[in-house]
């Protein structure tokens, strides 16, 4: 059985960065974020995304999909083509949650993906059930 709440305080000290236009999930990432100790980095948008991402180099990136002056998919793109910001993960954050949305994402070169609206109930441990499959995440935590 995973101890989520070991998990959650072995993030104390991380950097991450949240991009997302909508001010609701901005502030219920980050303040859960923050409350296990994590850094949190925002973004209302990829281009600012983009430019904190390069910055920073956060341990990884929660981004929204669709957003104004650039997409979390157009973001992923130059996250990806530069060879500063390739390894970071980047986990999908969309209110679109379709069938075959997350193997879009994932082939797009998202780690994996969370839906919206965040819930602050279970928004720490779905995420960290999705880092726990990241390879370099898992090494992260301990697992």
């Amino acid at each position: 059985m995973v101890d989520w709440k070991q998990l959650a305080a072995q993030m104390e000290g991380w950097t991450v960065l949240v991009v997302d236009d909508e001010p609701d999930s901005l502030d219920v990432a980050s303040t859960l974020l923050e409350m296990v100790g994590v850094s949190v980095l925002i973004a209302s948008n990829g281009k600012l995304g983009l430019e904190l991402a390069r910055a920073h180099r956060p341990r990884f990136i929660i981004s929204d999909l669709s957003m104004p002056e650039m997409s979390g998919w157009e973001m992923l793109k130059h996250l990806k083509a530069d060879v500063a910001t390739q390894d970071i993960p980047v986990i999908a954050l969309t209110a679109h949650a379709m069938r075959g949305d997350r193997e879009r994402a994932v082939a797009a070169g998202f780690h994996n993906y969370l839906t919206k609206p965040l819930r602050p109930e279970t928004f720490i441990n779905d995420l960290l059930k999705l880092l726990v499959d990241i390879p370099q995440m898992a090494g992260m935590l301990g697992l």
